[in-house]
Protein backbone atom coordinates (compact mmCIF):
# COMPACT_ATOMS: atom_id res chain seq x y z
CA UNK A 1 0.00 0.00 0.00
CA UNK A 2 1.13 3.71 -0.92
CA UNK A 3 0.55 7.43 -0.49
CA UNK A 4 -3.43 8.45 1.07
CA UNK A 5 -4.62 4.56 0.78
CA UNK A 6 -1.64 3.50 3.50
CA UNK A 7 -2.23 6.36 5.53
CA UNK A 8 -6.25 5.53 5.78
CA UNK A 9 -5.37 1.77 6.57
CA UNK A 10 -3.20 2.82 9.65
CA UNK A 11 -5.72 5.10 10.48
CA UNK A 12 -8.29 2.64 10.82
CA UNK A 13 -5.73 0.26 12.26
CA UNK A 14 -4.47 2.80 14.90
CA UNK A 15 -8.54 3.53 15.73
CA UNK A 16 -9.70 0.03 16.21
CA UNK A 17 -6.47 -1.08 18.32
CA UNK A 18 -7.02 2.55 20.52
CA UNK A 19 -10.76 1.54 21.41
CA UNK A 20 -9.23 -1.82 23.04
CA UNK A 21 -6.31 -0.60 24.85
CA UNK A 22 -8.41 2.90 26.48
CA UNK A 23 -10.67 0.68 27.82
CA UNK A 24 -8.13 -2.20 29.56
CA UNK A 25 -6.56 1.34 30.63
CA UNK A 26 -9.43 2.57 32.45
CA UNK A 27 -10.78 -0.37 33.94
CA UNK A 28 -7.12 -0.78 35.51
CA UNK A 29 -7.36 2.25 36.94
CA UNK A 30 -11.08 1.93 38.25
CA UNK A 31 -10.83 -1.15 39.67
CA UNK A 32 -10.89 0.12 43.48
CA UNK A 33 -13.66 1.84 42.82
CA UNK A 34 -15.57 -0.72 40.96
CA UNK A 35 -14.80 -3.17 43.80
CA UNK A 36 -16.52 -0.82 46.43
CA UNK A 37 -19.26 -0.24 44.03
CA UNK A 38 -20.30 -3.73 43.98
CA UNK A 39 -19.01 -4.88 46.83
CA UNK A 40 -15.88 -7.16 46.02
CA UNK A 41 -12.61 -7.63 47.91
CA UNK A 42 -9.48 -6.27 45.96
CA UNK A 43 -8.42 -9.55 45.39
CA UNK A 44 -11.82 -10.43 43.70
CA UNK A 45 -11.99 -7.16 41.92
CA UNK A 46 -8.86 -7.94 39.95
CA UNK A 47 -11.59 -10.30 37.88
CA UNK A 48 -13.15 -7.50 35.99
CA UNK A 49 -9.01 -7.44 34.54
CA UNK A 50 -8.75 -10.87 34.48
CA UNK A 51 -12.04 -12.03 32.76
CA UNK A 52 -11.10 -9.75 30.01
CA UNK A 53 -7.59 -11.80 29.57
CA UNK A 54 -8.75 -14.57 30.20
CA UNK A 55 -11.22 -14.57 27.06
CA UNK A 56 -8.66 -12.95 24.81
CA UNK A 57 -5.72 -15.58 25.63
CA UNK A 58 -7.89 -18.53 24.77
CA UNK A 59 -9.33 -17.03 21.78
CA UNK A 60 -6.28 -14.84 20.48
CA UNK A 61 -4.84 -17.93 17.99
CA UNK A 62 -7.48 -19.56 16.60
CA UNK A 63 -8.92 -15.82 15.70
CA UNK A 64 -5.34 -15.56 14.01
CA UNK A 65 -5.98 -18.49 12.34
CA UNK A 66 -9.43 -17.73 11.20
CA UNK A 67 -8.12 -14.05 10.15
CA UNK A 68 -5.77 -16.22 7.38
CA UNK A 69 -9.14 -18.13 6.09
CA UNK A 70 -11.56 -15.15 6.04
CA UNK A 71 -9.73 -12.14 6.27
CA UNK A 72 -7.90 -10.08 8.66
CA UNK A 73 -9.82 -7.09 7.98
CA UNK A 74 -13.52 -8.84 8.70
CA UNK A 75 -12.14 -10.35 11.74
CA UNK A 76 -11.50 -6.99 12.84
CA UNK A 77 -14.83 -5.02 12.06
CA UNK A 78 -16.08 -8.34 13.67
CA UNK A 79 -14.43 -7.71 17.00
CA UNK A 80 -15.40 -4.02 17.15
CA UNK A 81 -18.91 -4.28 16.51
CA UNK A 82 -18.84 -7.24 19.57
CA UNK A 83 -16.62 -4.98 21.50
CA UNK A 84 -19.26 -1.93 21.26
CA UNK A 85 -21.95 -4.49 22.44
CA UNK A 86 -20.01 -5.74 25.06
CA UNK A 87 -19.65 -2.58 26.50
CA UNK A 88 -23.08 -1.47 27.01
CA UNK A 89 -23.41 -4.99 28.99
CA UNK A 90 -20.66 -3.81 31.14
CA UNK A 91 -22.61 -1.02 31.91
CA UNK A 92 -25.42 -2.24 33.04
CA UNK A 93 -23.96 -4.65 34.85
CA UNK A 94 -24.42 -4.67 39.19
CA UNK A 95 -22.42 -7.86 40.16
CA UNK A 96 -19.17 -9.23 40.09
CA UNK A 97 -20.16 -12.22 37.93
CA UNK A 98 -22.49 -9.89 35.99
CA UNK A 99 -19.71 -7.52 34.90
CA UNK A 100 -16.90 -10.44 34.97
CA UNK A 101 -18.82 -12.46 31.87
CA UNK A 102 -19.65 -8.86 29.90
CA UNK A 103 -15.90 -8.06 30.18
CA UNK A 104 -15.10 -11.91 29.01
CA UNK A 105 -17.47 -11.24 25.68
CA UNK A 106 -15.40 -7.50 25.75
CA UNK A 107 -12.23 -9.35 25.98
CA UNK A 108 -13.11 -11.76 22.98
CA UNK A 109 -14.19 -8.60 20.82
CA UNK A 110 -10.79 -7.16 21.63
CA UNK A 111 -8.85 -10.34 20.52
CA UNK A 112 -10.83 -10.03 16.75
CA UNK A 113 -8.49 -6.77 16.80
CA UNK A 114 -5.36 -7.65 18.64
CA UNK A 115 -4.94 -11.04 17.00
CA UNK A 116 -4.94 -9.51 12.92
CA UNK A 117 -3.46 -5.98 14.41
CA UNK A 118 0.47 -7.02 13.17
CA UNK A 119 -0.26 -8.82 10.45
CA UNK A 120 -2.30 -6.28 9.05
CA UNK A 121 0.59 -3.59 9.50
CA UNK A 122 2.88 -6.06 7.86
CA UNK A 123 0.68 -5.87 4.77
CA UNK A 124 0.40 -1.96 5.14
CA UNK A 125 4.13 -1.22 5.18
CA UNK A 126 7.13 -2.51 3.48
CA UNK A 127 9.88 -4.17 5.29
CA UNK A 128 12.02 -1.65 5.32
CA UNK A 129 9.56 0.73 7.19
CA UNK A 130 7.85 -2.13 9.24
CA UNK A 131 9.76 -0.59 12.56
CA UNK A 132 8.42 2.62 12.44
CA UNK A 133 4.77 1.38 11.35
CA UNK A 134 4.93 -0.46 14.76
CA UNK A 135 6.27 2.28 16.71
CA UNK A 136 3.33 4.25 15.57
CA UNK A 137 0.54 1.84 16.56
CA UNK A 138 2.50 1.81 19.73
CA UNK A 139 2.73 5.62 19.88
CA UNK A 140 -1.25 5.03 19.68
CA UNK A 141 -1.79 2.15 21.79
CA UNK A 142 0.20 4.04 24.50
CA UNK A 143 -2.16 7.90 23.69
CA UNK A 144 -4.73 5.15 24.35
CA UNK A 145 -2.97 4.15 27.54
CA UNK A 146 -2.28 7.86 28.73
CA UNK A 147 -5.72 8.85 28.30
CA UNK A 148 -6.57 5.67 29.96
CA UNK A 149 -6.02 7.42 33.80
CA UNK A 150 -7.21 10.95 32.48
CA UNK A 151 -10.42 9.74 31.26
CA UNK A 152 -10.95 7.64 34.45
CA UNK A 153 -9.93 10.22 36.64
CA UNK A 154 -12.37 12.82 34.84
CA UNK A 155 -15.63 10.70 34.26
CA UNK A 156 -15.42 9.52 38.06
CA UNK A 157 -15.22 13.29 39.77
CA UNK A 158 -18.93 13.47 37.58
CA UNK A 159 -20.11 10.42 37.35
CA UNK A 160 -20.51 6.77 37.94
CA UNK A 161 -18.00 3.89 36.57
CA UNK A 162 -20.24 2.65 33.93
CA UNK A 163 -19.63 5.44 31.74
CA UNK A 164 -16.05 4.09 31.78
CA UNK A 165 -17.38 1.50 29.32
CA UNK A 166 -20.06 4.07 27.63
CA UNK A 167 -17.29 6.42 26.29
CA UNK A 168 -17.04 2.99 23.99
CA UNK A 169 -20.25 3.71 22.22
CA UNK A 170 -18.63 6.63 19.56
CA UNK A 171 -15.26 5.40 19.73
CA UNK A 172 -16.52 1.64 18.39
CA UNK A 173 -18.88 3.54 15.87
CA UNK A 174 -16.10 6.05 14.33
CA UNK A 175 -13.53 2.79 14.46
CA UNK A 176 -16.06 0.38 12.24
CA UNK A 177 -16.01 3.25 9.35
CA UNK A 178 -13.25 3.42 9.04
CA UNK A 179 -12.21 -0.10 8.53
CA UNK A 180 -13.49 0.32 5.59
CA UNK A 181 -10.13 1.63 4.60
CA UNK A 182 -8.60 -2.26 5.79
CA UNK A 183 -5.96 -3.73 3.48
CA UNK A 184 -8.07 -6.68 1.89
CA UNK A 185 -5.64 -9.93 2.49
CA UNK A 186 -5.45 -12.50 0.52
CA UNK A 187 -7.96 -15.44 2.28
CA UNK A 188 -5.65 -18.95 2.48
CA UNK A 189 -7.42 -22.08 1.60
CA UNK A 190 -8.52 -25.17 3.66
CA UNK A 191 -10.75 -25.84 6.44
CA UNK A 192 -10.61 -24.18 9.58
CA UNK A 193 -9.16 -26.34 12.45
CA UNK A 194 -11.98 -26.15 14.99
CA UNK A 195 -10.83 -29.56 17.19
CA UNK A 196 -7.63 -27.42 17.77
CA UNK A 197 -9.43 -24.18 18.57
CA UNK A 198 -11.21 -25.78 21.09
CA UNK A 199 -8.53 -27.80 22.61
CA UNK A 200 -6.30 -24.91 22.68
CA UNK A 201 -9.08 -22.89 24.39
CA UNK A 202 -9.92 -26.01 26.88
CA UNK A 203 -6.09 -25.92 27.53
CA UNK A 204 -5.32 -22.18 28.26
CA UNK A 205 -8.49 -21.60 30.22
CA UNK A 206 -7.95 -23.99 32.41
CA UNK A 207 -4.39 -23.66 32.84
CA UNK A 208 -4.97 -20.08 33.83
CA UNK A 209 -8.78 -20.98 36.14
CA UNK A 210 -6.44 -23.15 37.43
CA UNK A 211 -3.41 -21.10 38.40
CA UNK A 212 -6.02 -18.30 39.51
CA UNK A 213 -7.69 -20.75 41.82
CA UNK A 214 -3.84 -21.37 43.80
CA UNK A 215 -3.73 -17.76 43.73
CA UNK A 216 -6.91 -16.90 45.58
CA UNK A 217 -6.58 -20.17 47.88
CA UNK A 218 -9.40 -21.87 46.81
CA UNK A 219 -9.99 -25.61 47.31
CA UNK A 220 -6.17 -27.52 46.07
CA UNK A 221 -7.97 -30.37 44.56
CA UNK A 222 -10.70 -28.44 42.13
CA UNK A 223 -7.56 -26.41 40.96
CA UNK A 224 -5.56 -29.72 40.58
CA UNK A 225 -8.47 -30.89 38.22
CA UNK A 226 -8.17 -27.82 36.44
CA UNK A 227 -3.89 -27.93 36.03
CA UNK A 228 -4.76 -31.55 35.13
CA UNK A 229 -6.99 -31.04 32.46
CA UNK A 230 -5.15 -28.17 30.79
CA UNK A 231 -2.09 -30.17 30.66
CA UNK A 232 -3.60 -33.13 29.29
CA UNK A 233 -5.35 -31.00 26.68
CA UNK A 234 -1.97 -28.63 25.47
CA UNK A 235 -0.42 -32.55 25.15
CA UNK A 236 -3.07 -33.59 23.17
CA UNK A 237 -3.22 -30.56 20.54
CA UNK A 238 0.53 -30.22 20.29
CA UNK A 239 0.69 -34.59 19.55
CA UNK A 240 -2.80 -33.50 16.97
CA UNK A 241 -0.90 -30.42 15.06
CA UNK A 242 2.33 -32.44 14.52
CA UNK A 243 3.87 -31.64 10.99
CA UNK A 244 1.06 -29.83 10.29
CA UNK A 245 2.58 -26.40 8.38
CA UNK A 246 0.66 -23.68 9.64
CA UNK A 247 -0.01 -24.71 13.41
CA UNK A 248 -2.93 -23.07 15.19
CA UNK A 249 -0.52 -23.03 18.20
CA UNK A 250 2.71 -21.84 16.04
CA UNK A 251 5.07 -23.33 18.96
CA UNK A 252 7.00 -24.24 15.79
CA UNK A 253 8.13 -20.76 15.46
CA UNK A 254 9.71 -20.53 18.71
CA UNK A 255 12.37 -23.07 17.46
CA UNK A 256 14.10 -20.00 15.45
CA UNK A 257 16.21 -18.53 18.42
CA UNK A 258 15.40 -15.17 17.91
CA UNK A 259 11.63 -14.99 17.72
CA UNK A 260 11.83 -17.73 21.26
CA UNK A 261 13.88 -14.82 22.85
CA UNK A 262 11.65 -11.90 21.93
CA UNK A 263 8.76 -14.12 22.57
CA UNK A 264 9.85 -14.94 26.48
CA UNK A 265 11.01 -10.78 26.65
CA UNK A 266 7.63 -9.55 25.97
CA UNK A 267 6.11 -12.21 28.00
CA UNK A 268 8.27 -11.18 31.09
CA UNK A 269 8.12 -7.74 30.48
CA UNK A 270 4.77 -7.38 29.99
CA UNK A 271 4.28 -9.81 33.63
CA UNK A 272 6.60 -6.85 35.31
CA UNK A 273 4.52 -3.75 33.89
CA UNK A 274 1.24 -5.85 35.60
CA UNK A 275 3.18 -6.26 38.80
CA UNK A 276 3.02 -2.37 38.77
CA UNK A 277 -0.26 -1.18 36.60
CA UNK A 278 -2.60 -3.78 39.06
CA UNK A 279 -1.23 -2.86 41.92
CA UNK A 280 0.00 1.20 41.59
CA UNK A 281 -3.67 2.19 42.41
CA UNK A 282 -3.82 0.06 45.40
CA UNK A 283 -1.14 1.71 46.64
CA UNK A 284 -1.54 5.29 45.73
CA UNK A 285 -5.39 4.79 47.12
CA UNK A 286 -4.61 2.97 50.20
CA UNK A 287 -1.04 3.88 51.18
CA UNK A 288 -0.67 7.16 50.04
CA UNK A 289 -3.64 8.23 50.80
CA UNK A 290 -4.98 9.54 47.34
CA UNK A 291 -8.04 9.96 45.39
CA UNK A 292 -9.44 8.12 42.79
CA UNK A 293 -9.26 10.59 40.46
CA UNK A 294 -5.26 11.89 41.39
CA UNK A 295 -4.81 8.13 41.41
CA UNK A 296 -5.77 8.34 37.67
CA UNK A 297 -3.81 11.67 36.70
CA UNK A 298 -0.42 10.25 38.62
CA UNK A 299 -0.45 7.37 36.67
CA UNK A 300 -0.85 9.14 33.15
CA UNK A 301 3.41 9.76 33.23
CA UNK A 302 3.59 5.80 32.71
CA UNK A 303 1.86 6.16 28.82
CA UNK A 304 3.02 9.95 28.47
CA UNK A 305 6.57 8.35 28.38
CA UNK A 306 5.76 5.37 26.35
CA UNK A 307 4.07 8.15 23.56
CA UNK A 308 7.42 10.37 23.88
CA UNK A 309 9.68 7.86 23.14
CA UNK A 310 7.40 6.83 19.66
CA UNK A 311 8.67 9.13 17.28
CA UNK A 312 12.25 8.41 18.24
CA UNK A 313 12.10 4.22 19.17
CA UNK A 314 10.50 3.97 15.52
CA UNK A 315 13.44 5.32 13.59
CA UNK A 316 15.89 3.38 15.87
CA UNK A 317 13.91 0.15 15.33
CA UNK A 318 14.89 -0.24 11.96
CA UNK A 319 18.59 1.04 12.11
CA UNK A 320 19.71 -0.99 15.23
CA UNK A 321 19.30 -4.63 17.09
CA UNK A 322 16.58 -4.90 19.30
CA UNK A 323 18.76 -7.08 21.77
CA UNK A 324 20.28 -3.52 22.01
CA UNK A 325 17.00 -1.32 22.36
CA UNK A 326 14.90 -3.83 23.88
CA UNK A 327 17.42 -4.72 26.53
CA UNK A 328 17.82 -1.25 27.54
CA UNK A 329 13.89 0.03 27.53
CA UNK A 330 13.25 -3.09 29.82
CA UNK A 331 16.19 -2.13 32.33
CA UNK A 332 14.94 1.52 32.60
CA UNK A 333 11.85 0.03 33.10
CA UNK A 334 12.74 -1.54 35.75
CA UNK A 335 14.77 1.23 37.85
CA UNK A 336 11.31 3.01 37.35
CA UNK A 337 9.60 0.34 39.00
CA UNK A 338 12.94 -0.15 41.61
CA UNK A 339 12.53 3.73 42.24
CA UNK A 340 9.01 3.57 43.12
CA UNK A 341 9.52 0.84 45.40
CA UNK A 342 12.09 3.44 47.39
CA UNK A 343 9.55 6.10 47.23
CA UNK A 344 9.48 7.62 51.07
CA UNK A 345 7.11 7.30 53.16
CA UNK A 346 5.32 10.83 52.78
CA UNK A 347 6.27 11.60 49.18
CA UNK A 348 5.05 14.51 46.50
CA UNK A 349 3.16 14.30 43.26
CA UNK A 350 6.21 14.96 41.79
CA UNK A 351 8.25 12.60 43.42
CA UNK A 352 5.84 9.85 42.03
CA UNK A 353 5.52 11.21 39.04
CA UNK A 354 8.94 11.38 37.43
CA UNK A 355 9.72 7.63 38.57
CA UNK A 356 6.29 6.32 36.69
CA UNK A 357 7.60 8.47 33.08
CA UNK A 358 10.62 7.15 33.92
CA UNK A 359 9.42 3.46 33.70
CA UNK A 360 7.22 4.65 31.28
CA UNK A 361 10.15 5.90 28.95
CA UNK A 362 12.05 2.40 29.39
CA UNK A 363 8.44 -0.10 28.27
CA UNK A 364 8.07 2.47 25.70
CA UNK A 365 11.81 1.59 24.10
CA UNK A 366 11.39 -1.75 24.77
CA UNK A 367 8.38 -2.72 22.72
CA UNK A 368 8.65 -1.99 19.41
CA UNK A 369 11.99 -3.14 18.41
CA UNK A 370 11.05 -6.69 20.06
CA UNK A 371 7.98 -7.11 17.87
CA UNK A 372 8.94 -6.03 14.97
CA UNK A 373 12.19 -8.71 15.92
CA UNK A 374 9.21 -11.30 16.09
CA UNK A 375 7.50 -10.17 12.83
CA UNK A 376 10.53 -10.45 10.52
CA UNK A 377 12.50 -13.85 11.53
CA UNK A 378 9.28 -15.67 10.22
CA UNK A 379 8.49 -16.16 6.64
CA UNK A 380 5.68 -13.70 5.30
CA UNK A 381 2.77 -17.06 4.98
CA UNK A 382 3.76 -17.03 8.84
CA UNK A 383 2.42 -13.83 9.45
CA UNK A 384 -0.83 -14.16 11.05
CA UNK A 385 1.02 -16.74 13.62
CA UNK A 386 3.72 -14.24 14.31
CA UNK A 387 1.02 -11.78 14.97
CA UNK A 388 -1.15 -14.05 17.44
CA UNK A 389 2.54 -14.66 19.48
CA UNK A 390 3.19 -11.14 20.06
CA UNK A 391 -0.56 -10.40 21.28
CA UNK A 392 -0.19 -14.18 23.12
CA UNK A 393 2.73 -12.74 25.18
CA UNK A 394 1.33 -9.80 25.85
CA UNK A 395 -1.64 -11.25 27.01
CA UNK A 396 -0.90 -13.99 28.78
CA UNK A 397 1.83 -12.04 30.67
CA UNK A 398 -0.43 -9.21 31.60
CA UNK A 399 -2.99 -12.78 32.83
CA UNK A 400 -0.03 -13.91 34.87
CA UNK A 401 1.32 -10.23 36.31
CA UNK A 402 -2.65 -10.56 37.62
CA UNK A 403 -2.79 -13.73 38.98
CA UNK A 404 0.67 -12.85 41.06
CA UNK A 405 -0.96 -9.60 42.32
CA UNK A 406 -3.50 -11.14 43.62
CA UNK A 407 -1.72 -14.01 45.37
CA UNK A 408 0.56 -11.32 46.79
CA UNK A 409 -2.81 -8.71 48.09
CA UNK A 410 -4.44 -12.08 49.70
CA UNK A 411 -1.47 -13.57 51.31
CA UNK A 412 0.41 -10.73 52.86
CA UNK A 413 -0.89 -8.72 55.10
CA UNK A 414 0.98 -5.67 55.25
CA UNK A 415 3.21 -4.03 52.19
CA UNK A 416 1.69 -6.05 49.90
CA UNK A 417 1.85 -3.27 47.21
CA UNK A 418 5.48 -2.35 47.62
CA UNK A 419 6.58 -6.21 47.45
CA UNK A 420 4.52 -5.76 44.28
CA UNK A 421 7.08 -3.33 43.06
CA UNK A 422 9.81 -5.10 43.77
CA UNK A 423 8.79 -8.23 41.70
CA UNK A 424 7.90 -5.64 38.98
CA UNK A 425 11.48 -4.33 39.25
CA UNK A 426 13.37 -8.00 39.43
CA UNK A 427 10.85 -9.22 36.40
CA UNK A 428 12.37 -6.23 34.07
CA UNK A 429 15.62 -6.54 35.18
CA UNK A 430 15.37 -10.58 34.33
CA UNK A 431 13.97 -9.69 30.99
CA UNK A 432 16.73 -7.38 30.44
CA UNK A 433 19.44 -10.28 30.67
CA UNK A 434 17.19 -12.54 28.44
CA UNK A 435 16.86 -9.59 25.58
CA UNK A 436 20.29 -9.18 26.08
CA UNK A 437 21.27 -12.63 25.21
CA UNK A 438 20.42 -12.16 21.45
CA UNK A 439 23.77 -9.78 21.57
CA UNK A 440 25.95 -12.38 23.22
CA UNK A 441 24.46 -14.90 20.46
CA UNK A 442 24.85 -12.81 17.44
CA UNK A 443 21.06 -12.98 17.49
CA UNK A 444 20.15 -9.16 17.72
CA UNK A 445 17.88 -8.56 14.65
Amino acid sequence: MQGGARIRAIFAVSLSVLLSVLDYAVANVALPTIGRDIHASASSSIWVVNAYQLASVVSLLPLAALGNRLGQARICRFGLGLFVFASLLCAASRTLPELASARALQGFGGACIMSVNAALLRFIYPANRLGRGIALNGSVIGAAVALGPTVAAGVLSVAGWQWLFLINLPLGGAALLASASLPRTPPRTGRFDTPSAALLALAFGTLIIGGDSFAHGDAVLLSLVFVAVGVVSLVTLLRRQLGHSEPMLPVDLLALPAFRVAFLTGLLAFIASNFFLISMPFNLETVLHRSPVMTGLLITPWPAGTVLMAPLVGRLADRYPAGLLSSIGVAVAGCGFLALRLLPPHPGDFDIMWRICLAGIGFGLFQPPNNRAMLVTVPMARTAGASGMISVARLLGQTLGAMLVATTLGLVAHGATLLCLSFAAGTAFFAAMVSASRLRRGRAK
